[in-house]
């Protein structure tokens, strides 16, 4: 082979290699080493080589991740081994008499290997000499989908295990979906005029039952893996031992899990996990109990449908029942009008609850909701409460039809419901709430990252007119910070430096912080990619737009509206 041709190899090899490792840091370790910029320059100089050599093209390499064509339907796959699910305790006393049988079993000298409870998707990973070969949902436990195609899509699901692993690995664990990535999701449904997601393990599992690779590679999933299913070579002793080797292949596994012994110490942990609930990046709804030593569990066995070594010790529900006291109507930064339920205060999971969220318009005649109902709240984590039934057996015939407003209640201009949209709108681009929500939006942690410039940091900067576009805070001083009420010289000095420091931001987040409509972070990433620079956009036409990945005509009308408005 002469050299010339063997250059190209040994690029794409090395590229692979070098994208690989930055994926592990960023998606696995959440500690990245690279810049977005240096990471998609990497990526796109690999995307060249491969289209330009055919011959070099690998299913496995980090250009797949992106998502294939359609497909018409999912093939059945059966589990080698059955994906059991786990019996469930709600109080001290019933994990007690759990480990009072397995005292009886195995003795009390027993270690238990203690992980949050994920609520999200259960999956396996077949890996085959090291390779990706199968992901499955967990169907009836004997007989789940192959959903390969969307799960490859997932940047912590490496596409080829690192170091020395059997020859067959079945690992299992769940997918699921972050509460910042399950409101944007929702957000941008609500815009599209699509019905929102329930809660984010349904949009996990809706997300990877999509027939459409490249909807799931929106989506922003990730993976804990929590077990094995068959293994072709033996590689522990323990689960705790089990978990270290996982790790070690490249698998994301959860920092919160570990090896405890007793029931002081299941019941201290129990408790530190539900203080922090709330505070996780993602949905959990209690925390999972094994047996660590493989020689115990197989000891125990199983019964028809769970392992008797294993047990989920399952928080107190997050619902409650109270009255809707009224609706109020709040408008988005696009423009929507959401209604807002006023609830007479409940208490949810140790958490008052006063509000919640009713999406739309047709979420209220689906509900049948009348003002003086009472209803079924539900709220998990930091995820805003819904309402979720009517309890219609306690109507007195005194409650009140809801009445959507014909004006918005920001600007008292008039609101329309566009043809195929589910959200009313105010379509005045003067309107103050929508300004408000724009700000807010621009500086969000995923967007600029303007880190402390909060909710009454925004209203208070509108309310003094010391802001009335985004271009306005890289223009303040502390001088303006301070005659705002309650704000001194240190809280002054913090925000500045944040602004300032958020000019040094990717294209990509800048696009997806302008708030254009129908653009989200996926859309914005490819967006940048395409065009390279700022200036390459601003100068799109609505052809140039149709040639960026995955946007059609009404992304690139919004986007084009967008750009042309001379506000903007």
């Amino acid at each position: 082979m002469t050299k010339k041709s063997s250059e190209p190899i040994q690029r794409v090899t090395q590229l692979r290699s070098e994208l690989e490792e930055h994926s592990h840091n960023y998606y696995v370790l959440d500690k990245p080493t690279i810049s977005d910029e240096a990471y998609d320059k990497l990526f796109n100089e690999l995307l060249a080589l491969e289209e330009a050599n055919p011959k070099l093209r690998d299913p496995h390499s980090p250009t797949q991740k992106v998502g294939g064509a359609a497909i018409d339907k999912f093939s059945k796959y059966r589990h080698a081994t059955p994906m059991l699910g786990l019996q469930n305790v709600y109080n001290d006393e019933e994990m007690g008499e759990f480990c009072r049988r397995w005292e009886e079993a195995v003795g009390k000298d027993y270690s238990i290997w203690a992980e949050p409870k994920f609520d999200g998707m259960a999956i396996e990973l077949v890996y085959e000499k090291g390779r990706l070969k199968v992901a499955a949902t967990r169907g009836d436990g004997e007989v789940g989908e192959d959903v390969t195609s969307n799960v490859r899509t997932i940047r912590s699901v490496p596409l080829i295990l690192r170091g020395e692993v059997p020859d067959i690995v079945e690992v299992r664990g769940e997918i699921i979906l972050m509460k910042e990535d399950f409101k944007r999701i929702n957000a941008e449904k609500l815009t599209e005029g699509e019905p929102p997601f329930a809660n984010p393990r349904n949009a996990a599992a809706g997300s990877i039952r999509q027939l459409d690779p490249s909807i799931a590679a929106k989506r922003n999933l990730t993976i804990f893996c929590h077990g094995v299913g068959r293994l072709s070579d033996e590689v522990a002793d323990s689960h705790s031992g089990l978990m270290n080797r996982i790790k070690t292949w490249g698998l994301k596994t959860n920092p919160l899990a570990r090896r405890i012994e007793g029931q002081e110490a299941i019941k201290k942990y129990f408790t530190k996990i539900e203080k922090e609930r709330d505070d996780l990046e993602y949905e959990i709804d209690g925390i999972v109990l094994k047996l660590d030593l493989f020689a115990h569990q197989r000891e125990l066995g199983n019964v028809a449908r769970s392992p008797r070594w294993a047990m989920a010790y399952k928080f107190k529900a997050q619902e409650g029942n109270t009255r809707l006291n009224d609706v109020i109507f709040q408008v988005g930064r696009t423009g929507a009008i959401t209604p807002v339920a006023v609830l007479e205060p409940v208490n949810v999971g140790g958490v008052e609850v006063s509000r919640a969220s009713l999406h739309n318009e047709d979420q209220i005649l689906a509900l049948d909701l009348k003002v003086g109902d009472y209803v079924v709240v539900k709220r998990a984590g930091d995820v805003i409460p819904e309402v979720q039934a009517v309890l219609t057996e306690k109507r007195t015939g005194k409650e009140k039809s809801i009445v959507f407003p014909t004006k918005c209640p920001s600007c008292n201009d008039k609101i329309v419901r566009e043809e195929g949209e589910a959200a009313h709108r105010c379509l005045n681009i003067a309107c103050p709430a929508k300004l408000s929500e724009a700000i807010k939006h621009f500086a969000a942690k995923r967007a600029m990252n303007i880190e402390g410039l909060g909710d009454k940091w925004v209203e208070q900067l509108l309310e003094k007119k010391l802001i009335k576009h985004f271009s306005d805070l890289y223009e303040l001083k502390e001088s303006d910070i301070l005659k705002l009420e309650r704000q001194g010289e240190r809280s002054a000095e913090k925000l500045i430096t944040a602004i300032d420091r958020s000019r040094d931001v990717t294209l990509a987040r800048f696009i997806f912080a302008l708030g254009i409509r129908l653009v989200g972070e996926r859309t914005a990433e490819l967006l940048a990619l395409h065009f390279g620079t700022l200036d390459r956009l601003l100068k799109a036409s609505k052809e140039d737009l149709f040639n960026v990945e995955e946007v059609g005509e009404t992304v690139a009308t919004s986007i084009v509206s967008f750009l042309n408005d001379t506000k903007n």
